[in-house]
């Protein structure tokens, strides 16, 4: 069977790197290892979702869902040092990293072992995600409703998806989903939907 970055527990030999950004005008430093999403960089979607994303009008905590190693959630922390940030992600290699990389990075989220939504209490005014698209559709599409059972009322999801990867159909799906769906950004195929329930 071959190992993706969403298993539970990686098997690849570890080999830990760190590696520097600039994420929405601010410094990172992340250590990243074999067996997690984007090892080698902070991919392009990640980037765009983090400089795109706009916080939300409401009063609340932020959630990343599928937080790898730690940068979209990390760099939000770091931007709304006010709001409250849980990371989560179903691989134990990526969830120590997260939590290594934020105590690096001078923040101070909630990280999380979780499948999905399995593990995770209490409402959000933004969920954001780029979800694990080689995992398939139909846990994309989960994330998606499962996001909206978790936003409060005027929260919002925040996602990442290339069109050749599904952006149309996925937002077919949101627009079905939640009350406003807006394209936020599109960049080299890569879309930013911004999903809003009313």
């Amino acid at each position: 069977m071959t190992e993706h970055y969403y298993s539970e527990h990686p098997h690849v030999k570890s080999n830990p790197h760190s590696l520097s950004t600039t994420l929405r005008q601010r410094n990172f430093v992340f250590t990243t290892d074999a067996g997690v999403f984007s090892k080698n960089a902070i991919d392009f979607g990640s980037a765009l979702l983090i400089e795109t994303f706009c916080e939300p009008q409401i009063s609340g905590a932020f959630l990343d869902m599928g937080c790898g190693y730690g940068p979209i959630g990390i760099a939000l922390a770091k931007a709304f040092p006010e709001r409250d940030m849980l990371m989560v992600d179903i691989n134990e290699r990526a969830v120590v990293l997260a939590a290594k990389n934020a105590q690096e990075n001078q923040v101070h989220p909630v990280v999380l072992q979780s499948s999905l939504f399995e593990k995770v209490t209490g409402d959000f005014a933004a969920i954001v995600t780029n979800p694990p698209i080689r995992a398939g559709k139909q846990v994309v599409h989960q994330i998606f409703r499962d996001a909206h059972r978790f936003l409060k009322h005027g929260g919002e999801l925040w996602t990442v998806i290339q069109k050749k990867q599904g952006a149309p159909s996925a937002l077919k799906m949101l627009q079905a989903l939640f009350d406003r769906v807006d394209v936020a950004a599109k960049k080299k195929g890569y879309y930013i939907l911004c999903a809003r329930k009313d």
